[in-house]
């Protein structure tokens, strides 16, 4: 059989396993056991399909992004087949389809919750948090001392559950977003004085050695040797703290909160069981933390291209 043939077969069983979910009523697969041989012979439909694309991502950059799209495209129908087919109760698990319905028809509430949550205190927070964490790591590359005591309170700080330090920060800072900005600050501070103050020591003693044979000043030495050798630690640092900064905010705001915000709804509608609105809280959240972390790396990229990493990377392709 070609393989163009072959294709096509694969195609079709993954387009009847979409007919069967639209064209069945819920629990199908209780009155119809052997419908589920179809979805298994879809899922290997896919993973041959996904399994030829992965041969031509070297000749087409769209590939690259379509093997991950088809894959969740599988992922979500393999879930809302077993959610309907098997009649799975929306509150122990919604079908993708019901998350779906829930963030349209909500779309004014979450976007207020979206403001709140992440605009106002993620934003805040990790501007904050990374930029003093910054500061301080390039005090302390200088002074012994502040290293010296600045360290272990680092590894203090980072054993502090957050769910000790939320309840704190609502007493000290109130009920509305400055409370969880002051969570994200403490959870941000560390990573990033810590991954700071390894790039900046990490520079080259040659580099150091020219730098001083050209006579530089402080701030040459910082812009053109310390600070190129530090960012790959500062990217790794933001980067982490993006995703620690919107867990830290969802979490502060179970301990207190104005009426409005990602954490608050989470909490609200798990007690009535709306989880299709739960669920799609969620999903706007998972977009924020996977749009802050793209971007980041995007710009690590954009700014790093001459490092060797990044160098290396782009010849074994």
């Amino acid at each position: 059989m070609s393989q163009s043939i072959k294709n096509t077969v694969y195609i079709a069983l993954i387009s009847l396993q979409v007919i069967i979910i639209a064209s069945n009523e819920i629990g199908f697969y209780k009155i119809s056991p052997m419908l589920i041989l179809v979805l298994i012979a879809a899922a290997y439909s896919m993973a041959m399909l996904l399994g030829q694309l992965t041969n031509l991502e070297g000749k087409y950059k769209v590939v690259k992004a379509l093997i991950p799209s088809l894959f969740a495209f599988m992922l979500l129908l393999t879930w809302e087949s077993v959610i309907k087919g098997y009649a799975v109760s929306p509150i122990l698990m919604p079908a993708p389809s019901n998350i779906f319905n829930a963030l349209i028809n909500n779309i004014p509430m979450l976007w207020a919750d979206f403001k709140q949550t992440y605009l106002k205190a993620v934003l805040a927070g990790y501007i904050i948090g990374c930029s003093s964490g910054f500061i301080v790591a390039q005090w302390a590359v200088r002074s012994q001392v502040l290293r010296d005591a600045l360290m272990p309170l680092g590894n203090f700080m980072s054993a502090i559950p957050i769910v000790g330090i939320a309840p704190i920060m609502v007493m000290w800072f109130g009920f509305d977003w400055q409370s969880k900005a002051a969570v994200i600050v403490v959870m941000t501070f560390f990573p990033m004085f810590i991954n700071t103050l390894t790039g900046l020591q990490s520079t080259d003693a040659l580099h150091k050695d020219l730098m001083h044979t050209y006579a530089a000043k402080k701030s040459q030495i910082f812009f053109k040797n310390q600070l190129p050798h530090a960012l790959p630690f500062i990217f790794n640092a933001l980067k982490l703290n993006s995703a620690l900064a919107l867990i830290g905010a969802i979490v502060a705001e179970f301990f207190g909160t104005p009426i409005v915000g990602m954490g608050f709804r989470i909490s609200t509608e798990v007690g009535r069981m709306n989880m299709d609105l739960v669920w799609a809280t969620i999903v706007v959240a998972a977009i924020a933390g996977s749009l802050s972390y793209g971007a980041l790396a995007l710009l690590e990229k954009s700014l790093l291209f001459w490092h060797p990493s990044y160098r290396e990377g782009n010849n074994s392709r």
